[in-house]
């Protein structure tokens, strides 16, 4: 059976194209001239998926205590031993931000299984938690019942420390735990699977690399069968062929416009994943998972985001009609960290404070047609009834609110009514001042909801929604205006090869004060006017701060180490040496590793190094030819010319954990310090077996 052949098998019940005769009913009046579906529409677990909206992700095990982001799959069952572990205050810390699920990390790429598996002795039920009685999914599950959150369960597909990964036999164990995960928990919303697949591993002591076809091996089919009759009512998570797809990064942006459907006949990629299709047959909306903490899995050194920076998130993913999967992380207690628990609750304080008042209401709508009472204007305001326009009136179509009194505001909520399907394309928001229309916001797509945040407030007495294109009549409903407090997200902070510093304003208008002390920075700091030099590292401490009322941002803290000005490419194989250390595209050679010798200047009392992905600016056949690199081999010399043993062993040699989802800087500290002023680093392979390494920059870590 073909992937699209597959997809429309698993999407019966409302999820593909359905134009069903309605029904008589007492309603049937108003049914009749109602509008039909249109296109792709939901199927009810898909419906319920979209009104949860903003949930979390909490990714513990093995690794919260090795410090690592991907576990090889040979840790011993003796490292899982939280403290002071609390289902509860875990949920409860979900809860306080606002957040509708929990969806646990129930066994990660290591292998290690949170519930005592009868299949397997790599989990919980050998390790020292709780004596080998402890159920970690099974406390889970019970703390979201009692404090009203709905549990959803991942399952990584991958496992690096079952011996017969890549062999049928791990495919029925793989099966077997998903039909313990699926009959033992109660009801399930969610179930995930991550697209992670292959490659180096322990494998019960092989310590191989083994390769599978993800798109087949798993036997999907299978899977899908076993979600379906346990949990009917759960959606899944993949990267394609289920009911939510990724986005297509761990930045947690969704594409503008991100459209819920889907098609089979265009290839898959970064952006289609981020944007969606237009039309597409099959619905199939975007779900943007993003950690609170740069990793995925707590690590000391981290902080969370701030309640401005997650508000951010929450707009351009949620506000762009996808879903939001936060990923809050356990610490080595067993509960998630005080500080993230304060950023979760300041974030839901502002949202509790912006959409207390839709200042909407008690508006008179019109419109430039409707469908008879049951589409009438008025009812864009409900939250559960819609306005419809007449079939006729698609482009141009309008809808009109009058205030009873000026308003001032900032936030714009729209919502399709997404039974009926996606029917709005292009639309503008116009306000009337001094008696003129004035247009303030021009988009693309609606769907489930759509929030659109100004850039300033604006004050006004009169509305409109114009309909600029749609490919059916527009069926509208949630129509809301809000005005969020005033807050700030906080600067940001980038320093190029060079080592030169730029500070950017998060908003017109607003100035940036900054310190280089290590002091908190003030109204009397410094006022960032240019970019300055700082190639030898240093500490920039900025804070945003609206001079005409005073409201300032979080302090954001950013520590630079040694930049590459003055370093030197003594030899290479990749394909230009000037653009290694000029932050560039940075290409190996094709089917062969890629080695680089530097001449960091002088000397340094080195603790690591750090590697930056290439971000999305890859053509299509590049990205079907390149990949970030999968590991690493590194050395050290004082002179060039005497390293460990003439290419010994290396001083540091592993994996770069995730790096083929998250392209964030990757971060390798050595086990102990090594001196040195020559570096050669050696690049075995790419990812997911592609045959040409990229990427964009080499750091190193003095402090």
């Amino acid at each position: 059976m073909t992937a699209i052949d597959r997809r429309q098998l698993f999407f019966s019940g409302g999820a593909t194209l359905a134009f069903s005769p309605i029904a008589f009913s007492p309603l049937a009046a108003h049914a009749a001239s109602g509008p039909g579906p249109y296109g792709a529409t939901p199927a009810p677990r898909q419906l319920a998926w979209h009104k949860r909206q903003t949930y979390a992700f909490v990714h513990f095990t093995i690794n919260t205590f090795t410090d690592r982001e991907w576990g090889y799959g040979d840790e011993s069952v003796s490292l899982f031993n939280p403290t002071d572990f609390s289902a509860d205050q875990i949920v409860e810390s979900a809860k306080a931000g606002g957040l509708k699920a929990v969806i646990l990390t129930a066994k990660h790429h290591d292998g290690f299984c949170l519930w005592p598996s009868r299949y397997t002795e790599h989990s919980v039920k050998y390790s020292p938690y709780k004596d080998g009685k402890g159920d970690i999914v099974g406390e889970m599950a019970a703390a979201c019942r009692r404090h009203g959150l709905e549990f959803g369960l991942y399952l990584s597909p991958w496992d690096r420390n079952h011996a017969e990964y890549g062999r049928p036999a791990y495919v029925e164990y793989y099966h077997n735990q998903l039909e313990e995960l699926t009959t033992q928990y109660g009801p399930l919303v969610e179930v995930w699977f991550d697209g992670a697949n292959g490659g180096d591993g322990y494998y019960g002591g092989a310590r191989e690399r083994r390769k599978i076809d993800g798109h087949t091996y798993y036997q999907w089919d299978k899977v899908r069968e076993i979600v379906r009759k346990n949990q009917p009512k759960a959606v899944m998570f993949a990267d394609s062929d289920m009911d939510v797809r990724w986005v297509g990064n761990e930045e947690g942006i969704a594409g503008d416009p991100c459209w819920p459907t889907w098609d089979y006949t265009t290839p898959y990629s970064l952006e289609k994943a981020n944007a969606g299709v237009r039309g597409g047959p099959i619905w199939n909306p975007a779900e943007v998972d993003v950690s609170i903490r740069p990793g995925w899995f707590w690590h000391a050194d981290e902080a969370p985001r701030t309640p401005a920076n997650l508000l951010n998130l929450w707009f351009v993913s949620v506000g762009r009609g996808a879903n939001l999967l936060l990923n809050i992380a356990p610490d080595r207690r067993g509960r998630i960290p005080d500080e993230d628990v304060a950023a979760l609750k300041a974030w839901k304080a502002i949202r509790d404070q912006g959409f207390a008042t839709n200042l909407a209401s008690g508006a008179t709508v019109t419109a430039s047609s409707d469908r008879g009472r049951a589409y009438a204007p008025k009812n864009a305001l409900s939250q559960t009834t819609t306005w419809a326009a007449r079939s006729s009136n698609r482009a141009g179509a309008w809808l009109q609110l009058d205030l009873p009194k000026p308003a001032t505001f900032d936030v714009i909520r729209l919502s399709e009514d997404i039974t009926k399907g996606v029917r709005v394309d292009d639309y503008a928001v116009d306000i009337r001042v001094s008696g003129d229309w004035t247009e303030i916001a021009r988009h693309t797509a609606i769907g489930f909801e759509r929030l659109i945040r100004l850039d300033q407030p604006v004050t006004t007495k009169a509305v409109r929604l114009r309909i600029i294109s749609a490919t059916a009549a527009p069926v509208i409903r949630n129509v809301g205006l809000f005005r969020l407090p005033d807050v700030l997200e906080e600067p940001g902070i980038r320093r190029d090869e060079k080592g030169l510093v730029t500070l950017r304003s998060p908003a017109e208008g607003v100035e940036v004060r900054y310190t280089l002390d290590g002091s908190e920075p003030s109204a009397a700091s410094a006022l960032y006017a240019a970019p300055f030099t700082l190639s030898d590292g240093g500490t920039v401490m900025a804070v945003a701060r609206r001079a005409t009322t005073g409201v300032v941002s979080a302090i954001v803290t950013q520590t630079f180490d040694v930049s590459p000005a003055r370093w030197t490419v003594v030899s290479t194989n990749g394909e230009k040496a000037a653009d290694l250390l000029a932050g560039g595209k940075f290409v190996g050679p094709n089917n062969q590793p890629l080695e680089i010798v530097l001449d960091l200047a002088q000397n340094y009392n080195l603790n690591g190094f750090t590697l930056k992905p290439i971000g999305q600016n890859l053509s299509v056949d590049e990205i079907t030819r390149m990949g970030p690199p999968a590991g690493y081999e590194i050395w050290l010399s004082a002179d060039g010319q005497n390293w460990a043993k003439e290419w010994g062993a290396p001083v540091a040699s592993g994996e770069f954990s995730n790096i083929a989802a998250s392209r964030s800087e990757q971060k390798i500290r050595f086990d102990a310090p090594h001196e040195g002023r020559f570096l050669r680093l050696r690049l075995p392979h790419a990812v997911q077996d592609k045959p040409v390494i990229v990427f964009a920059g080499l750091g190193i870590i003095t402090r």
